[in-house]
């Protein structure tokens, strides 16, 4: 394992606030040209977060690993077993970043890491596979898109339903039902109810916070202050990072914010809303702790047009269909009331293609299919969801402006304060 430079609080806050001029290397994949990859060249990747996702992606097809990077030397211990000879380990994610040698970012952080990583990442000239959510909160979502089109990078967000795989619940790929929805087979407006029997909440109770955590030691391992990082101090317990950090508003968003990006990302397209967001949001929820994320029952969205979104938290929709328009319905494992669906089905044209192969999108600098704009929107859908329930109320969105209407408390949650030095 590398040893990491003595960077001073002084020299760091002088020289590398996130967002800033913290780089002036220049990486090998721009000297030919902004956003230039030779083709032949062999595509390299470092991972920043290698505790659960980040240790299960150091093998993907399509690049070779040259670093690791975590805050638990546990965990950078195992990874760099696993990941063999030549590959490096730092305790400090910027050191990882600035090495010109390496084309891909991979961020596999808790959430409240990914926008400053992606920021930094896409400044350095690398481009980024980031876990979901793609961000904690509305207002990095935005810099991060910023960051990615203003560097010319490609973006890759980790939830692959909307182009391939069963999608939950449904026996099928969403293939189908983008082509039912598409071709008007269903009509409009549209209502899509997303709830147990697809699997939704199977993890609304396993990832709420506890409110009785009894202040512990922080493990020799483990660089706490570095884990935080921008979230605001709290004293340590071991519940509070590594698997069951999503249980609390500082990190994540609960079992919402943990699966709800694989669920509400292939609705935006099916409904072909990659470049909006709902318009009003309502909640039916107990009184949430300011720091432990708990439960909640259901929470309803509309669009400008019409269309709803049902997440259905306590059961009460079951048997309903997941998608319905005025002409037909489809239910989970894609039964319907439309007589001969599959032969209809099959003589519809195919939705527009997309580039599902991330290492194909480096190459080419072609978008990937879940990228940084259409990421940040179904993001958007699972931060609204996160926020109604923080407040506990009907709540109007712009999705344009993309903040709320007259509603200082609820914009107050879009960017929230990051503790110092950490800045966007």
């Amino acid at each position: 394992m590398k040893k990491s430079r003595d960077i001073s609080r002084r020299k760091f806050l002088k020289q590398a606030t996130i967002g800033a001029t913290m780089f002036s290397i220049v990486p090998r994949n721009v000297l030919g040209g902004q956003g230039y990859t030779a083709p032949s060249e062999e595509l390299t990747k470092g991972i920043i977060g290698v505790g659960g996702m980040g240790l299960g992606h150091i093998n993907y097809k399509g690049s070779r690993l040259l670093a690791v990077c975590d805050a638990d030397a546990k965990h950078l211990k195992t990874a760099l077993e696993r990941g063999g000879a030549g590959v490096d380990g730092y305790r400090d994610f910027r050191e990882l970043i600035s090495r010109p040698d390496i084309d891909i970012i991979h961020i596999a952080t808790p959430p409240h890491w990914h926008a400053l990583m992606s920021i930094a990442a896409a400044e350095a000239g690398k481009d980024v596979f980031c876990e979901k959510p793609m961000t904690r909160t509305i207002g990095e979502g935005k810099k991060v898109v910023e960051a990615i089109q203003r560097n010319g990078r490609i973006f890759r967000l980790n939830t692959w339903f909307r182009f391939r795989d069963n999608f939950y619940g449904m026996n099928t790929t969403v293939k189908p039902i983008k082509k039912v929805v598409e071709n008007g087979l269903l009509g409009w407006p549209l209502k899509v109810i997303v709830g147990d029997p697809t699997g939704f909440n199977w993890k609304l109770g396993t990832w709420s916070g506890k409110t009785d955590l009894i202040p512990q030691a922080v493990p020799p391992e483990l660089d706490y202050d570095m884990w935080l990082g921008p979230a605001p101090f709290k004293p340590y317990h071991p519940h509070r990072v590594h698997g069951s950090f999503r249980g609390y508003w500082d990190y994540d968003g609960g079992g919402l914010a943990d699966m709800g990006q694989h669920y509400l990302d292939p609705v935006q397209y099916i409904m072909g809303k990659d470049d909006t967001s709902p318009v009003e949001i309502d909640i039916d929820a107990p009184q949430q702790h300011p720091d432990a994320v708990g439960s909640w029952r259901r929470i309803w969205m509309r669009y400008a047009d019409g269309c709803e979104l049902i997440l259905d938290g306590d059961n009460s929709e079951v048997g309903s269909p997941y998608i319905e328009g005025p002409k037909g319905k489809i239910f989970n494992g894609f039964q319907s009331d439309i007589p001969e669906l599959d032969k209809k089905i099959a003589s519809l044209p195919d939705p527009a293609p997309q580039l599902m192969d991330f290492s194909e999108a480096v190459r080419t600098r072609k978008k990937f299919a879940l990228n940084e704009a259409n990421g940040h929107r179904s993001s958007t859908v699972v931060n609204l969801g996160t926020i109604a329930l923080r407040l506990r109320r009907r709540l109007r969105f712009d999705p344009d402006k993309q903040q709320f209407i007259d509603d200082d408390e609820a914009n107050r949650l879009i960017n929230q304060p990051m503790r110092a030095p950490w800045r966007l």
